[in-house]
């Protein structure tokens, strides 16, 4: 039975209930974190905790939880829930108010949710022991935020689906000028000529942690070059490589675009010794 922590208390997850007048229910209105934790140790904590606080403050919540009343809670979730390969869910909604206004309203507490749940095992940098992953292409449609990490997902939701119901596993978004943002739930790398390139961060992305850890490690490295800039359809349809990163994923190589090969199909080099980077240095963060 899986525990959950509620408003101040632990109860397994099927007693966490809240009012059906959250804001976080009727509007979307929050912001949510997901923390990996493999035995009991997170990546990027410190990182996901001060991205959680950005979105907060971005929309106005005011909760005044410390990094340590953050790690409180994580630990003791890691503890008493199986200290495996966790995802640590942690969910900030406005609060409940007595009516559907849009307007926000004043002196309401803050509904505060987290629980966790099974994860893959982290990826393992060896060539024939990662999945490679399918990918399909689409206009991105979704708001003009999405640096803010928000609870109101429905459009990443319908980009996912629209690759799923092809039968990838993510969905590449471009924007009007053709210009890579990110994916429906990933942010997105290429690899040309032995560099490695990531869309510049603006409010068509989300800041992603992962993509950060992989941009410090190549970067303290040394050995391959990386560039963050305008990144467009073409060059996506003609990199060596392309990736997405996620907290769970990772570095996840993508072999094939809407149906057709990435490079030469295989997985490169690149991400192998990406990958190696990013398995040695994550604990760090």
């Amino acid at each position: 039975m899986s525990i959950a922590f509620l408003d101040g208390e632990y109860m397994p997850i099927e007693q966490a209930k809240i009012s059906p007048m959250d804001r976080g229910f009727l509007f979307g209105d929050g912001i949510y974190e997901v923390v990996p934790s493999y035995a009991g140790k997170m990546v990027g904590f410190a990182l996901h905790i001060a991205r959680m606080k950005d979105g907060l403050e971005a929309i106005g919540i005011q909760l005044d939880w410390s990094i340590d009343d953050w790690a409180t809670v994580c630990n003791r979730l890691i503890s008493e829930n199986d200290p495996g390969n966790l995802g640590i869910y942690l969910h900030v909604s406005r609060g409940t108010d007595t009516k559907r206004f849009h307007a926000f309203p004043e002196n309401i507490a803050p509904t505060v949710f987290a629980y966790t749940f099974a994860i893959a095992p982290a990826p393992i940098a060896d060539k024939s022991r990662v999945t490679a992953k399918k990918a399909s292409t689409t206009r991105d449609l979704r708001w003009d935020r999405c640096q803010i990490k928000s609870t109101a997902l429905l459009g990443n939701v319908l980009h996912f689906q629209h690759g799923y119901a092809q039968g990838s596993d993510e969905t590449l978004l471009f924007n009007a000028d053709n210009q890579l943002t990110e994916a429906s739930a990933c942010n997105v790398f290429i690899v040309k000529n032995g560099t490695v390139i990531t869309p510049l961060l603006d409010n068509q992305k989300l800041p992603g942690i992962t993509r950060q850890i992989i941009l410090d490690v190549l970067r303290n490295d040394g050995q391959i070059a990386v560039q963050e800039r305008i990144v467009t359809m073409d060059e996506v349809a003609n990199a060596d490589e392309v990736w997405i990163t996620s907290s769970s994923k990772e570095i996840a190589p993508i072999t094939e675009i809407d149906g057709k090969p990435v490079g030469d199909g295989s997985i490169g080099d690149i991400w192998l010794a990406a990958q190696t980077l990013y398995s040695a240095a994550k604990f760090n963060y």
